[in-house]
């Protein structure tokens, strides 16, 4: 039986249930909230289907990231690795292949957001170069 991992973009419907139960998985690190119903994945889908992105092992599911630029900046949303197949370098291969692509859509800088406490989090990114921004964040529903 093969391990070999492999990083594919994001087929719906066909992953909608895998990728919802991952981020469910995922813990306290994974805040889900109105953006991520179906029918805003589907809007999502239909602006930068190429940047979100799944891992796969023998058929399953076992990461994701839910990228997006728009035409300045990219964005990271919801790196999540199956809590089984973490340490793995899943999360690697998955920002590995979706900053290839930003860079390749022209996308000179990403942000990304990380919740209070995600030590892990924290660590992951500042390995890969990513740096803490002395920044407030807004949120507004509209």
């Amino acid at each position: 039986m093969s391990t070999e991992l492999s990083i594919r973009s994001f087929s719906y419907p066909k992953d909608l249930q895998a990728i919802t139960t991952l981020w469910q998985n995922s813990g306290p690190g994974i805040g889900l909230g109105r953006s991520d119903s179906e029918d805003e994945l589907v809007k999502k889908l239909k602006r930068d289907p190429e940047l979100f992105l799944v891992a796969e092992q023998n058929g399953r599911l076992v990461g994701a990231v839910l990228g997006g630029f728009d035409g300045r900046r990219g964005l990271v949303y919801h790196l999540a690795v199956d809590a089984s197949r973490q340490k793995m370098g899943i999360g690697t291969a998955l920002m590995d292949e979706l900053e290839r692509r930003l860079h390749n859509l022209g996308c000179i800088r990403g942000y990304l957001l990380v919740k209070y406490g995600n030590e892990d989090a924290n660590r992951f990114y500042q390995q890969r170069g990513w740096t803490v921004m002395p920044l407030h964040v807004y949120g507004k529903d509209l």
